[in-house]
């Protein structure tokens, strides 16, 4: 499985961001796609998961801030960043989850300036 992730970038305070990952390879009909983020210094935490079927989890601190949703013809997940804050910047990194196992995309910048 490969992820590409894009949509980054730099936006004041505020602002908003969609975030998207395409996956390719062997997908399955059931799995889990999931966005993490790592901030420098940091260890890599937990920001939102969608299942195929549409069920969603978030990280409490971004909640009613960001929505996860996917398109599964595309095989695409998109991460909808809303009222950033300084505090979410970090590398944001799509996640295929098979089992056990993640598949890691390469990562897209995401800078909140105050």
């Amino acid at each position: 499985v490969q992820l590409q992730a894009s949509g980054g970038g730099l936006v004041q305070a505020g602002g908003y961001l969609r975030l998207s990952c395409a996956a390719s390879g062997s997908i399955s009909s059931y799995n889990v796609m999931d966005w993490y983020r790592q901030a420098p210094g940091k260890q890599r935490e937990f920001v939102a998961r969608i299942t195929s079927v549409g069920s969603t989890s978030y990280l409490d601190s971004v909640k009613g801030r960001f929505t996860i949703s996917r398109d599964n013809p595309k095989n695409t997940v998109y991460l909808q960043m809303s009222s950033l804050k300084p505090e979410d910047t970090a590398v944001y990194y799509c996640a295929y989850v098979s089992g056990t196992t993640f598949y890691w995309g390469q990562g897209t910048q995401v800078t909140v300036s105050s």
